[in-house]
């Protein structure tokens, strides 16, 4: 007897769909699976048997084909474990009904039970975009896939109350989050009152903040690059829904969202200068996977002893950096990760870190500095807005008793910034200074006589690349909407060149 089943693999972080056809034909027992199955799929006919047999239904003696169309499309993934059984068992005539209306998505365990899978909930939204409504989840993915509110998820714990369902023996209602289920308060461990004599490393930070600009940090070791970074979360605006479900999709597929909880916070993400291209860009063998820039999507990567990177990894940065997404080719697949975030990254002058300190002598050579500031190359620099030099803190000022910005004061100053962007961006597909191209910097940012004079003796007297100077221009205009200012003034225009004027001292080395 043939059945079909509606279900769904992921590639990326898309879903395709997936029909699991199957028929039992008289002959020699065998048990084939054929589609293009990865081997999670192929050891899933051993986890499938026992599982039928262990919830009480006898397995069937005969040639048993399953075929997974479209059959050019790679499968990956236990979710394909439910479908599969569920196929079967409707093949078998213990399911009686026809059910395509549902999307069927689950592992099986050996006793029966429905076990939860990574990257329910991106296979709940692309499935919805292509017209279902209805799923059959596992219990343990209830949580995560009620955060979309317009499907209908019915979740169950083993095969055999999902066969009492199907043949209409009970009735069960779709599942619905409680009230406040999946909320989480926005606290954060750190604030920026709690930074002492760092005035001028705030305010590029808050810059960053309200622009959605890079920053990179140059400094002797414990001036508190590290620790200053690590407060960047408390200033950024709140997600938007839709924000929040992107970020929370991601971590699904991922395998790292905590209990089914949605995502509130944005991503603070920090590698270790040891993580390869693959682990920080993503890609794989066969079907690429995401790397740490998709993870910080939304929020901040932070990359500490910045030069300490491998300098091929470093080099991967430019076009996510650039274009906000990474694009990955293998011979299996090729794909798309978003990869909008803010980099952060932090740098010792020198190796031994004392180049330019007041308080403490250099001891490197001028070969050994030229090397190690070598690793960052033109073109990622050209992509960092700001270049910022932190000196070391001072006695005196560590122990000020005078108030400072609190997060929660910066935070509200960076969102009316991020406000006046929304309105002036509104008919574009941007929100920030920080993603205008050269077509919208023309049409949004307009530099009167003495700007344009200002900023050609900067040009000039700095050498600035074409790309380096726009991202001036870009910052001058965050810095202008951070004072409520309609027009761009020459206090600005000079605020963001001076976070340029650092390369002269270091690169030229």
């Amino acid at each position: 007897m043939y059945s079909k089943i509606n279900t769904v693999s992921l590639l990326g972080l898309e879903g395709k769909a997936i029909e699991v056809e199957s028929d039992i034909t008289s002959g020699l027992p065998a048990f084939n699976i054929v589609g293009l199955p990865d081997s999670s799929i192929k050891e899933s006919k051993d986890r499938i048997r026992v599982a039928l047999i262990n919830s009480g239904y006898k397995f069937p003696q005969g040639r048993i084909t399953i075929n997974l169309s479209p059959a050019d499309i790679k499968k990956e993934g236990t979710q394909l474990d439910l479908p599969i059984a569920v196929s079967l068992l409707r093949s078998m005539g213990v399911i009686k009904k026809e059910r395509n209306d549902f999307i069927f998505i689950g592992e099986l365990s050996l006793d029966g039970r429905i076990l939860p899978i990574r990257g329910a909930l991106a296979m709940l939204i692309s499935m919805r975009e292509k017209g279902f409504k209805n799923f059959i989840i596992s219990d343990g993915n209830k949580d995560e896939c009620s955060i979309i509110k317009d499907c209908n998820t019915y979740p169950f714990i083993n095969i055999e109350s999902l066969v009492t369902y199907l043949n209409g023996e009970v009735e069960k209602n779709p599942y619905k989050a409680r009230l406040n289920d999946n909320i989480e308060e926005d606290k954060y461990d750190y604030d920026f009152s709690d930074i002492k004599g760092q005035d001028s490393l705030k305010r590029a930070l808050q810059i960053s903040a309200a622009g959605d600009h890079n920053l990179l940090m140059i400094g002797a070791p414990g001036s508190g690059k590290t620790f200053s970074a690590k407060h960047l979360p408390s200033i950024l605006p709140d997600m938007d829904f839709e924000e929040k479900v992107e970020v929370t999709k991601i971590y699904s597929v991922m395998g790292l969202l905590d209990e089914g909880k949605l995502i509130n916070k944005r991503p603070f993400r920090s590698p270790h200068h040891s993580a390869s291209e693959v682990s920080l860009i993503g890609g794989g063998a066969n079907i690429p996977k995401a790397g740490e820039i998709t993870l910080a999507h939304k929020g901040v990567l932070f990359l500490d002893e910045f030069p300490e990177f491998s300098k091929k990894t470093i080099e991967a940065l430019r076009e996510p950096l650039e274009n906000r997404e990474i694009n990955i080719s293998r011979s299996m697949a090729s794909i798309k990760y978003p990869a909008d975030f803010i980099l952060i990254a932090a740098m010792n002058p020198c190796p031994c870190g004392n180049y330019g300190n007041p308080l403490k002598e250099c001891t490197c050579s001028h070969n050994e500095i030229r090397r190690y500031l070598s690793k960052l190359s033109s073109p990622i620099l050209d992509r960092i807005d700001i270049h910022i030099e932190i000196k070391p803190v001072k006695y005196e000022e560590l122990k000020d008793n005078m108030k400072t910005k609190s997060s929660k004061e910066m935070k509200f100053e960076v969102q009316r910034a991020r406000l006046i962007q929304e309105e002036r961006y509104k008919n574009e597909s941007i929100s920030t200074n920080g993603a205008l191209n050269t077509r919208l910097m023309k049409k949004y940012i307009k530099l009167d006589d003495k700007l344009e004079k200002i900023g050609q003796m900067a040009f000039n007297k700095y050498n600035f690349s074409v790309r380096s100077y726009n991202k001036i221009i870009k910052m001058a205009r965050t810095i202008a909407d951070l004072e409520n200012s309609d027009m761009i003034l020459d206090k600005h225009l000079l605020e963001a060149i001076r976070y340029r004027s650092l390369d002269g001292k270091y690169w030229s080395v």
